[in-house]
């Protein structure tokens, strides 16, 4: 059995360890401690410790650092570390395999056991169990690897929370801790999926006088002004004509019903497949809330309740970016994809949607090809819900799979005459 006795201690030691990503919670994580754990057991192994600490403050100063990581300031990348492990030389890309793996979880601590083979506990597939099983895989192919093959892996901060992987995983690629091949370590239900979305956040807000009840028309409606908006917003920008999808999220205004609102928000997520697709859908919603904004305007100039903020709809209301400008990842390359497949992945259904994982950071690698693999599924196994659990034969699974891609890529490495697509 590769995913053993001292596999399972490891992963409820995990599993107990909470590091849920303080961009959900106010309390502090445990991620150093939960790494070191990570890091001792991967060193049995034979992986010596690269890298373990937060990022360079720098990684927050730019355009595509999603607006939560911003304002948690740079004091928060303290409890934010990455770690980068490696077994054997450093080799060329040519010559490596990475793995990367998040060890943060959303919030929701779930209670953490083992009973009749099953795992549970925040993390127990996303991506915990996953992690622990990865080592499992290496360990059982190191007989096919030292000294011809490098291996690298990333257990990283920053995947949940809305982070995006912007101070964990993207630092860690560009500085070129890539390789050859890349397996992002995420439920896909043991079919390799060669693409990730991106998504942006939009925030409509609106900024107007409160009233109370006795005299609706002397405020500015918040609540029925983003109400028509949000129906408007949804009927317009359904996305039936490009492969990303459309949330119409939270809409927050006020509690109480003897009184006008004259502040809100709607917030507004959209994925994209490509980048062309993203900037179309971005460049729609900035239509179609002037449109919005035109229509309401229309309706309710004669209301007696609603005329002032029909008319001052466009002074009030104004669109904000939370998140924007994030890549996406498509790549294909037979070598590769026939490597996965012999080793017992199946490749994910052209026709079915993706999700966003940190994947999106290793777009457009020279040389290199990325796929996201992993046991279980984000929705059957409860990721990010209640109940989440991780079989131990899914684990066992991906560990076998897992070395057998190793000791496949040890077998029949390539080198740079060979471009991933």
């Amino acid at each position: 059995m590769l995913f053993t006795d001292e596999d399972c201690a490891l992963l409820l030691d995990l599993l107990a360890t909470p590091t849920v990503n303080p961009l959900e919670t106010a309390e502090a994580p445990q991620l150093w401690q939960a790494q070191r754990r990570y890091a001792r057991a991967a060193e049995a192994v034979g992986f010596e410790v690269l890298h373990h600490g937060p990022p360079d403050l720098r990684v927050l100063d730019r355009d595509d650092v999603p607006e939560v990581v911003r304002r948690a300031g740079p004091g928060f990348l303290d409890d934010q570390p990455s770690l980068l492990l490696r077994l054997g030389p450093e080799l060329p890309r040519s010559e490596t395999v990475m793995f990367n793996v998040h060890l943060d979880t959303v919030a929701g601590l779930e209670p953490v056991g083992l009973r009749a083979g099953r795992f549970t506990g925040r993390g127990a597939i996303d991506a915990k169990g996953p992690a622990v099983a990865l080592l499992s895989g290496i360990r059982d192919a190191l007989p096919a690897l030292v000294p011809d093959v490098s291996v690298l892996v990333q257990a990283v901060a920053g995947e949940e929370g809305g982070a995006m992987g912007t101070f964990g995983t993207r630092p860690l690629v560009e500085q070129g801790h890539v390789g050859r091949l890349n397996i992002c370590c995420e439920p896909t239900g043991m079919r390799y999926l060669p693409r990730s979305t991106a998504s942006m956040t939009a925030r409509l807000r609106v900024d107007g006088d409160g009233s109370i009840d006795d005299r609706p028309d002397a405020g500015h409606n918040a609540t029925a002004l983003l109400g028509f908006l949000a129906q408007h917003l949804a009927a317009q920008l359904d996305p039936v004509d490009r492969p990303g999808r459309l949330c119409v999220a939270g809409l927050r205004t006020g509690d109480l019903h003897n009184r006008v609102y004259g502040t809100g928000e709607l917030l507004l997520n959209l994925s994209y497949a490509e980048t062309a697709e993203g900037r179309a859908a971005e460049a729609a919603l900035h239509r179609e809330v002037e449109r919005g904004l035109d229509r309401f305007r229309e309706l309710f100039a004669g209301s007696r309740e609603f005329a002032r903020t029909a008319r001052d709809a466009r002074a009030i209301t104004r669109l904000e970016w939370l998140k924007r400008g994030l890549p996406c990842l498509d790549n294909a390359d037979p070598w590769a994809e026939e490597l996965l497949e012999r080793a017992g992945a199946r490749r994910w259904p052209d026709d079915e949607p993706g999700f966003t994982c940190d994947a999106i950071w290793l777009h457009d690698l020279p040389g290199s090809f990325t796929a996201v693999l992993g046991p279980g599924r984000l929705d059957t196994n409860h990721a990010h819900a209640r109940g989440e659990y991780a079989d131990r034969a899914e684990l066992e699974e991906f560990a076998s799979v897992i070395s057998a891609v190793l000791t496949d890529f040890a077998r029949h490495r390539t080198g740079e005459e060979h471009d991933a697509a």
